[in-house]
């Protein structure tokens, strides 16, 4: 009993002593951590003043400190336009290359095909203003050529034989045999302008002053007129048959003189702003090899054809020795000088059906896609009107290749 009391008593004094601990001892471990709480509080606020008062260069090295421990390269490059970074080891590989835009002269070409025509100065027709049946054709076929004078038909007309005879009766009267005066030399008055008259008739038929004076000789008329050739040059229609009846105004033949022919040529409705009469243009044929003929547009046409669109330019070439036959196809090249402007090579140019675009070395392999307005196309160039300024660089090799880039990028939409 008395080990119990003694055992009970110690007990209440442990719970008596954890206790005092417990209460006196929670209060101990805080006044230790109010004090750490303190210094940290004051050691920030003057880590903060430190850093107002500090220079920029202290933050942006901070800054910089993070992003490399971050591993991401910052490239602040404000309202500058994005770029694409092509390497210069890739850019080996897809072949880039880079040209500079350059105020140049521009030439245009047009490239155009023709064909050879007649000189349409140098046609001629033979017809006759009598009736009459042709007796005698000396030129039968078509495509014979014939000298200027050089006879070609004979042709029997009672029309003209009847004015033959007139014109001889006049002369008898203006020229009678015996005295002049009197009554004769009055008549002989009258009958002069008989034959002037008679004579200006034969000449309304075409018949020239020395069959004239061969009709004065003969005192006779002729049965039958020859008809003779205006010009030299082929005959390229021949409507005269013998023995065929003619009437005025029929035509017989058609002749040409191919010393020298026209080129006709079909220029696309286009093109047409940049021919003008005076152009110089080079023209060859396949069936002369490496012979080049070199003339100016003589006249542009007025009128476009509604099947193809064209309208035709002319050119006169002369043609020595008639190797240029009508109807030959031409191959014809037509330059037109533009001046000088800002252009660059076709290949820079990115068509998307909807905008231009070139990329513009901005140096270090950074390329900036960049939308232009074009011009004309000449030479291989092409005429920009703006986006750019002479000196800047653009890619016209490659080109593509960078656009695919750009656009897995994001860079171009």
């Amino acid at each position: 009993m008395k080990k119990k009391k003694i055992a009970l008593i110690v007990v209440i004094v442990l719970l008596v002593a954890g206790g005092a601990f417990f209460i006196f001892g929670k209060n101990l471990l805080k006044k230790p951590s109010s004090t750490n709480e303190q210094n940290v509080t004051a050691d920030v606020q003057n880590v903060t003043a430190d850093v107002q008062n500090a220079p920029d260069s202290s933050v942006e090295v901070q800054n910089q400190t993070s992003s490399d421990q971050a591993g991401v390269e910052v490239t602040t490059e404000g309202a500058e336009a994005p770029t694409v970074q092509i390497p210069a080891d890739k850019q080996q590989l897809i072949g880039v290359r880079t040209t500079e835009a350059a105020v140049r002269p521009l030439l245009k070409v047009t490239r155009t095909v023709g064909r050879v025509a007649y000189d349409e100065t140098k046609l001629s027709t033979v017809n006759t203003k009598f009736e009459g049946w042709i007796e005698k054709l000396y030129v039968d076929y078509t495509g014979k050529y014939v000298r200027k004078g050089q006879p070609l038909a004979s042709l029997y007309s009672p029309e003209l034989v009847a004015t033959e005879q007139e014109y001889l009766n006049a002369l008898r009267w203006a020229h009678p045999a015996g005295e002049k005066g009197g009554i004769k030399g009055m008549l002989s008055k009258d009958a002069q302008s008989l034959v002037d008259g008679a004579r200006q008739r034969l000449r309304y038929f075409d018949i020239t002053d020395a069959q004239i004076k061969s009709i004065e000789k003969s005192g006779k008329p002729f049965r039958t007129l020859t008809i003779y050739s205006p010009v030299s040059g082929y005959v390229v229609n021949k409507a005269a048959l013998q023995g065929m009846r003619v009437m005025p105004g029929d035509k017989l033949f058609d002749l040409a003189d191919l010393s020298t022919v026209w080129v006709l040529a079909d220029v696309y409705e286009s093109d047409l702003p940049f021919v003008k009469v005076g152009d110089t243009a080079r023209i060859s044929l396949d069936n002369i090899p490496g012979r080049e003929f070199v003339s100016r547009i003589d006249y542009v046409y007025p009128a476009l054809s509604a099947e193809t669109r064209t309208a035709q330019v002319r050119f006169s070439i002369p043609n020595p020795g008639g190797r240029l036959k009508p109807e030959m196809f031409t191959n014809i090249q037509i330059k037109t000088p533009l001046g000088r402007e800002l252009a660059i090579p076709e290949s820079a140019v990115i068509n998307t059906g909807l905008r231009q675009i070139v990329y513009v070395d901005r140096g270090d392999g950074n390329f900036e896609p960049r939308e232009i307005t074009t011009g004309e196309q000449a030479g291989g160039m092409v005429q920009v009107l703006s986006g750019l300024k002479a000196g800047e660089r653009v890619a016209s090799a490659g080109n593509f290749l960078i656009d695919s880039e750009a656009r897995l990028e994001g860079v171009v939409k």
